[in-house]
């Protein structure tokens, strides 16, 4: 049990990036109670119960959660994108997605996804933070969670767990992903980049 395991963020950052009925994340849904083993976490009793709650949930059950979480039916409850809380104007690929793609070019990293969105959805960063762990680049996996996710995380989080969703599913996984990110804040001793939010 270590605090940098990327299994955790490679797993939470899947679940919230791909849809519930592809197969690589219907084998990572049946693994989530084992989430509780491979990390610190300040109370691992309650990140089992919570994970097991959730875990047998049939993954097409989770379209339409899915959908409205992360692809728009009209409104987005809880855009993941970090430019929609950043930018004034609740923009896609605004400054602050721009610099974040600069910062991940600085480490030798291009997005490569088959969806053409933002580099910055909170998905893809918790795998990015994973990778830049795996390639030994703890000060830069540092900072893309202080400088670029902290920021506006939080307030992602609550939203989603707000969204009156079909199954508990993704607000529950929002709560695990609320204390993951809070226990890596605290035990990393991170400074968090303060941010005017705007959603």
């Amino acid at each position: 049990m270590t605090l940098l395991n990327t299994t955790v963020p490679r797993i939470l950052g899947a679940c919230f990036y791909y849809p519930p009925h592809s197969d690589g994340v219907q084998r990572l849904i049946l693994t989530l109670p084992e989430l509780a083993d491979l990390f610190p976490w300040p109370d691992a009793d309650a990140v089992r119960k919570a994970c097991s709650s959730i875990h047998k949930i049939d993954p097409e059950s989770l379209v339409y959660d899915y959908s409205i979480l992360f692809e728009g039916q009209g409104v987005m409850p809880a855009p993941p994108w970090s430019s929609v809380y950043l930018e004034r104007e609740n923009l896609l690929m605004g400054e602050s997605t721009l610099a974040y793609r600069d910062f991940l070019a600085s480490q030798g990293m291009v997005t490569d996804t088959q969806n053409p969105e933002p580099d910055d959805h909170f998905g893809l960063m918790l795998m990015a933070f994973a990778y830049l762990i795996e390639a030994d680049k703890p000060e830069s996996a540092a900072r893309l969670i202080s400088e670029y996710l902290l920021p506006w995380a939080e307030r992602y989080l609550e939203l989603v767990k707000q969204t009156e969703t079909e199954q508990p599913f993704y607000p529950v996984l929002a709560d695990v992903a609320t204390v993951y990110l809070s226990r890596l804040k605290e035990q990393m001793n991170l400074q968090v980049s303060p941010a005017v939010l705007h959603l």
